[in-house]
This record gives C-alpha cells, sequence and structure tokens, in this order.
C-alpha cells in the first residue's frame, strides 16, 4: 500500500512538472510582448533582461494615436460585438426551430447548412469576393460583417441545436398550457437555459472574429475600416523597425480577448461539463 502511494505522487509529482513546463512555454511569449511593449527600441536589442529598465507607458498612446491602433481597435470591436450578437441571434432561433418545430425538409436543410462547415474559408473567397462585388458591399463595414456573420452561422446552429434537444419539454409544455407562445417560450426558457451553450459560442466566435485577418484583406482597402490584425500587418509593413510600438499594438490585440475568456470560463466550464454528462 505504501509502494503505491510513492508511486502516486511520484507519478503526480511528474504530471505537475510537465504541466508547468507546458505553461511556462506558452505564458513566456505573451510576458515577452509585455515587456518588449515597455521598453525602447534600442533596449530591446541591446539588453537581455525581461524587465524594461524604464517603463515606457508612452508607447500605448503612441501606438493609439500615431499607429492608428485606436481606430482599429475600434473597428474589431464592433465588428466583434455586431457579429457575434447578430450570430447568437440568428443562430439560437435556427437551431431552436430546429430542435422543437417540425416542418418539411428540415432534416435536409439543417444538413445542408452543417455541410458548409467542411468547406475551408479560403475556398469560399473566389465566390465571396464575386458576390460582394454585384451586391456594391466590397470595402464596406456591411460586406465584412455579413462575411463574419455567415461564417458562424453553421457551428452555433451545432452546437446550440444539440443543447436544445437536451432541455426538457415538460417545462415548455406547461408554458404552452399558461399561454405563452413558441417566441415566448424560446426567449423567456430555451435561451437562459442554454446559457453555458451560449457562452461557449460566444466565446469562440470572439476569438473568430477579433482574430480573423485573410477575410479583412480580401474584403477592406480603406485602413479607417480595417480591424486590428489587419492594421498591424499595415503597421508592420510601415514601421518595420519600431518593435515597441509594434509589441504595444499586440498587446492592445490580446488583451480584450483574454479579459473574455477570463469573464466567461465559467459558464464555458458548465456548458462542457453538461454535454459530457448529457453524453
Amino acid at each position: 500500500m505504501n509502494s503505491f502511494k510513492v508511486k502516486k505522487k511520484i507519478l503526480d509529482v511528474i504530471t505537475h512538472v510537465i504541466l508547468i513546463a507546458v505553461a511556462i512555454t506558452c505564458v513566456f511569449p505573451v510576458f515577452w510582448m509585455l515587456s518588449s511593449s515597455l521598453k525602447t527600441n534600442e533596449e530591446i536589442f541591446k539588453s537581455i533582461s525581461l524587465f524594461p529598465e524604464a517603463w515606457q507607458w508612452s508607447n500605448y498612446t503612441e501606438a493609439l494615436l500615431k499607429a492608428k491602433f485606436g481606430m482599429y481597435f475600434l473597428n474589431s470591436l464592433i465588428y466583434t460585438v455586431v457579429g457575434v450578437s447578430a450570430i447568437v441571434l440568428v443562430t439560437s432561433m435556427a437551431a431552436y426551430a430546429f430542435a422543437r418545430l417540425e416542418f418539411w425538409g428540415k432534416t435536409v436543410l439543417f444538413y445542408l447548412l452543417i455541410s458548409t462547415l467542411l468547406i475551408p474559408i479560403p475556398g469560399a473567397f473566389v465566390p465571396l469576393y464575386l458576390l460582394l462585388k454585384s451586391l456594391h458591399l466590397l470595402d464596406t463595414r456591411t460586406g465584412l460583417l455579413l462575411c463574419y456573420i455567415s461564417g458562424g452561422i453553421a457551428f452555433g446552429l451545432f452546437l446550440l441545436k444539440a443543447f436544445f434537444e437536451e432541455l426538457p419539454r415538460e417545462i415548455e409544455e406547461a408554458a404552452l398550457i399558461d399561454g405563452c407562445s413558441r417566441f415566448g417560450i424560446y426567449w423567456r426558457i430555451a435561451l437562459p437555459l442554454a446559457k453555458p451553450a451560449v457562452a461557449t459560442l460566444v466565446i469562440i466566435q470572439c476569438l473568430n472574429i477579433w482574430n480573423e485577418f485573410l477575410l479583412a484583406l480580401v474584403v477592406l482597402q480603406d485602413p479607417s475600416k480595417m480591424p486590428i490584425q489587419r492594421g498591424l500587418m499595415v503597421f508592420q509593413g510601415t514601421h518595420m523597425t519600431d518593435y515597441p510600438l509594434l509589441m504595444a499594438g499586440l498587446t492592445i490585440a490580446t488583451v480584450p480577448i483574454v479579459i473574455i475568456y477570463l469573464l466567461m470560463q465559467k459558464h464555458i466550464v458548465k456548458g462542457i461539463a453538461a454535454g459530457a454528462v448529457k453524453g
């Protein structure tokens, strides 16, 4: 018995050492980025210290104003908030309809929508470009937003439909008897109960839209409409050797997603745990 406990403790120590090593490997680049964003350009090349000699907070001011990261950040914020809100609204209503309503061609339509997940995003660039051009939506915020929304519908539908199907029908039947409409059941009962799944969808789509680059490269040419990932590439091409401002811009682009994940991780864990139990 003692031998078993010793082996278990050794195994636990080895596991923790490996996990700590992996965690340090993942966190170090982020720490280096934060440290470099607070250094001078000369210090980045000459000093091997991970901590800046003098904290250059002015790098962030210059990044927001001089390098126009403030404009890029605001654009990304608009695209993310509007895009994710539309995806959640559209996919939740569609998923509830597929899970609870009966209509002709439901199964075929569902699998047709889900099959779009098999198409890689770059593979859709040519038809998207031609479609946006014919609709006069190239180089517009509306055109990029419509691409983001359409790209997130299939995954959201797949995720939320499975969750809605697991909700107890008795609750909805009781609400119908009390005179609640179908939309009222969806809005007041089904959607609040699906909060873990919705939170999972929100964080995934926030990551997708905030970090998206290729689609913005194809659709947008006007710098005033570019998201922050596209703006980082424009800045790198213009100020290639100004690493402190570039690191400050990368930090500005990274922090919002980290904050969103920290705020919603409780719901995400609940959603994963609930899915595991139901599975």
